[in-house]
């Protein structure tokens, strides 16, 4: 998993594609107000999670990635809509891009994207029972009625 610190660094890295521990140091202790010591520590821990790859240049190091930004941009939201019921993850995809910005040649994308999707008659609850107030877990057998 990656933290939010460590998605900054990842950032840096992606913009430049090849970064050294100066470049994003300059970066984000501007941003973020990190000391170069919090920087450099979130720098290991992506390496030791062999998030980034580096090599020596001299008296420095380059790191770079091959995860793409794209790539794990998507993990990322999926893990989050992971933790979710599928029954509401529609009505909150339709809630985040009605506040996103979007170009004409974007909703062009999405509207091409969604027609092309195959419609359920009812999306299925994946939640464990207890976890969610949908009515197929309301009414489920699994449930116990406690009588005091």
């Amino acid at each position: 998993m990656i933290s939010n610190a460590e998605w900054e660094v990842l950032r840096v890295v992606w913009a430049k594609g090849q970064a050294s521990s100066k470049d994003i140091i300059g970066v984000l202790a501007q941003k973020m107000d990190w000391s170069e010591s919090t920087i450099k520590t979130l720098i290991g821990r992506l390496v030791e999670k062999k998030i980034l790859q580096s090599r020596r240049e001299g008296r420095s190091f380059i790191y770079w990635t091959e995860i793409s930004e794209e790539e794990a941009n998507l993990a990322n939201l999926r893990t989050e809509l992971a933790k979710i019921c599928q029954t509401k993850q529609a009505g909150l995809l339709g809630q985040i891009l009605a506040e996103t910005p979007m170009t004409a040649q974007d909703l062009q994308g999405l509207q091409k994207i969604l027609d092309r999707k195959q419609v359920l008659d009812q999306v299925p609850c994946n939640c464990t029972p207890g976890q969610c107030r949908c009515q197929e877990h309301v009414n489920s057998p699994e449930k116990e009625e406690v009588v005091i």
